[in-house]
């Protein structure tokens, strides 16, 4: 009888409590299947010689296996080394900045006064978000371009010699760097920002009777407690290391075979494999990043996690 009124009482307790959020948490579960649970399926692609003769079910099912043999071209291409150099490269540069820059901008916009003044700079960085990689383009060759850019006809009234700027690639590495932080500050920044606005006032208002100054009130309160958003964010960036922006490296320097040495990265070889070689071997790549971005962030997790269990996600 006592278990019978038990489990009435938790089906009413359900009902009551949990019905409203299952509903509001259904559209996203449903996503996530249709989008990322159902297209794990397509991972058998990657190992095999996939032929397009029918439906996409019939040609997985139909077409013969081919082992690892999607795999070689990723690891035995003679441009191997510059791929991944450039994947890993940049992505190391992109999570160190996209950390220190937003942070150092959040703490100096949650110091001012002027509440209405922090709103306009953070809407201001924030807009940059919303470009697509194409208008960003656009706006690049607007500035870049040989006949008609901004920049070439600055330097030719300054007595200079133009620029051909999508085929010197000495000057594309910094280019993207500046690409990336510019379009993604504004983001980051409000989630650092959103971090410090939560921060308990008691906290400063005690440090300033013990006669705290500014930068001590940063050192010992915010940083703190800002420290597991930092470090929650630093594992998801190190898990997406092996994946890269493809609108960053494929749109913005155009597509130029100039710059292949510095914008040549994973993603940008598995869409330019798409349309000159097999689905198998871009699912082959394609794979080896899902598993090697599972890996890195799992190691990064154990890493935080040895060091401050308290920061680790799991």
């Amino acid at each position: 009888m006592d278990t019978k009124a038990k489990s009435k009482r938790l089906r009413t307790r359900w009902r009551k409590q949990d019905v409203e959020l299952t509903f509001l948490a259904l559209p996203t579960t449903v996503w996530y299947i249709l989008f990322c649970f159902l297209p794990m399926f397509g991972i058998i692609i990657a190992f095999k010689d996939f032929k397009i003769s029918g439906g996409f079910l019939s040609n997985v099912l139909n077409s013969p296996w081919s082992g690892f043999k999607n795999f070689e071209f990723l690891f035995k291409s003679n441009d191997a080394w510059i791929i991944i150099r450039n994947t890993l490269g940049y992505n190391i540069i992109f999570i160190i900045l996209s950390i220190v820059i937003p942070v150092t901008l959040a703490l100096m916009i949650g110091m001012l006064h002027n509440r209405k003044a922090g709103k306009v700079y953070q809407t201001m960085m924030f807009l940059p978000y919303f470009l697509s990689w194409v208008v960003v383009s656009a706006v690049g060759w607007a500035f870049l371009s040989f006949d008609k850019g901004i920049v070439n006809q600055m330097l030719v009234n300054m007595g200079s010699e133009p620029i051909n700027w999508y085929m010197e690639p000495k000057y594309w590495p910094y280019f993207l760097i500046f690409m990336n932080v510019w379009k993604g500050l504004g983001y980051g920044m409000v989630v650092y920002l959103a971090t410090i606005t939560g921060i308990d006032k008691t906290y400063y208002e005690a440090a300033v009777i013990d006669g705290a100054s500014i930068w001590q009130q940063t050192r010992f309160i915010t940083l703190p407690l800002m420290k597991l958003v930092i470090v929650m964010m630093f594992i998801l960036a190190v898990g997406r290391i092996f994946y890269t922006d493809f609108g960053l490296f494929f749109q913005v320097p155009r597509d130029s075979n100039s710059l292949f040495n510095v914008t040549t990265t994973i993603d940008v070889l598995v869409y330019k494999q798409l349309k000159t070689a097999t689905v198998g071997m871009a699912s082959a790549a394609a794979f080896v990043q899902s598993v090697l971005g599972c890996l890195m962030i799992l190691t990064a997790n154990w890493v935080v996690r040895r060091i401050d269990p308290d920061s680790a996600m799991i």
